[in-house]
């Protein structure tokens, strides 16, 4: 699937790192090469992290001549980095002059998990995220997205990231073409080589990206995440608004569309606790009900909390006795723990810098 095209810079040249195989391959033909140059270009650019056309040996100087008069390899810059006591790196990515997204890495023993964001803020309304809270401005492209992993390579070490999860700010699937096209490379063995199984992306909930995407064959294996984070209509409408449009059980059909009759697949129902909200024994019964038809298993998200978003976590209790009910029905179930909650980067957490185009920080603070 080809990419969106990536904006070239104010000389014209075009960046690299946002072009997937096939865009890659038609820049080099374009230019009078060969499309197997393609394979070069992304084994320099993505499996070593090199940006300097010059270093690339077994290019000929011709070929390096023109890179350097119509390409460009750019990156996101990072504007801040903090580092939480648990090890969790938080960076700040300016995008451009007015916008920056933020990108988490959590190491543990066995892996390293990257959180990449898909949009500078977010145009869903979940009523207990703060990055809905900061309103929405554009998407990103191929190369702000790819541009998320290519640094936290070179920040850590190319080995470090073993997982890549498209949790961060933004809806994915409202950015369809660039997060395909990012995902591409994700999985493209001459770029970073990761396994459909150690790329998932989380939706809220549209269905008919979802069944699209679904149909892209490059990526669709990769897991999948759903935020229901409410076991009925009324309440999801609430908490998650996009349900008004796309209904709980429409997107649980779409759910088992996706995996299909593969066996092996189970999409992660992610559920965020609420104090009072959505955690009674009654609504972890409800769940149950909700996903007898779809293989799945639950990840309990502990609220993380922030100014003004009038919800509390719920007790430690509450949470146990939930996730007991859940396993009681034979649904895998896990509680997520808590990582960078103490440099704001955890689950919900991430507001980075927007220049809201929809004024709904404006319109809140009216409102409050």
């Amino acid at each position: 699937m080809n990419s969106a095209p990536e904006p070239a810079d104010p000389l014209g040249r075009i960046n690299l790192l946002g072009l997937d195989r096939k865009a890659l391959e038609a820049f080099c033909v374009g230019h009078g090469e060969k499309p197997f140059r393609a394979v070069q270009l992304r084994q320099w650019i993505h499996q070593r992290g090199v940006d300097d056309f010059g270093s690339m040996t077994n290019l000929s100087k011709a070929f390096r001549a023109q890179l350097l008069e119509h390409a460009e390899i750019r990156p996101p810059e990072i504007a801040h980095e903090r580092i939480s006591s648990d090890g969790t790196c938080k960076w700040v990515l300016q995008t451009d002059a007015q916008n920056r997204v933020e990108t988490v890495f959590i190491p543990e023993e066995n892996r390293g998990t990257l959180c990449v964001s898909s949009q500078v803020g977010c145009a869903l309304e979940c009523s207990f995220c703060s990055t809905a809270r900061q309103g929405f401005n554009r998407n990103l492209s191929v190369a702000e997205i790819i541009g998320q992993l290519w640094v936290a390579r070179r920040e850590l070490g190319a080995g470090a990231v073993t997982n890549v999860v498209l949790m961060g700010m933004g809806e994915p699937l409202l950015n369809f073409n660039n997060v395909v096209a990012a995902i591409d490379l994700m999985l493209d063995d001459y770029a970073y080589g990761l396994s459909k199984r150690r790329v998932t992306l989380s939706t809220s909930g549209i269905v008919p990206a979802l069944d699209r995407l679904a149909e892209v064959s490059e990526v669709s294996e990769v897991s999948l995440a759903v935020s229901l984070h409410a076991p009925n209509d009324d309440l999801r409408d609430e908490l998650v608004p996009v349900n008004r449009k796309y209904p709980i059980h429409e997107l649980m059909a779409a759910c088992q569309r996706y995996i299909g009759r593969d066996g092996r697949r189970k999409v992660t129902i992610e559920y965020v606790m609420l104090d009072g909200v959505n955690d009674t024994p009654a609504h972890a019964r409800q769940l149950v009900r909700v996903l007898s038809q779809v293989p799945s298993k639950v990840n309990l998200i502990p609220f993380n909390p922030f100014p003004g978003s009038g919800y509390r976590c719920s007790s430690r209790e509450s949470i146990q006795r939930f996730g007991e009910i859940l396993q009681a029905a034979g649904l895998i179930t896990t509680t997520r723990k808590t990582r960078g909650d103490d440099i704001e980067a955890a689950c919900g957490q991430l507001v980075g810098q927007v220049k809201d185009r929809t004024r709904r920080a404006l319109r809140l603070a009216a409102a409050g």
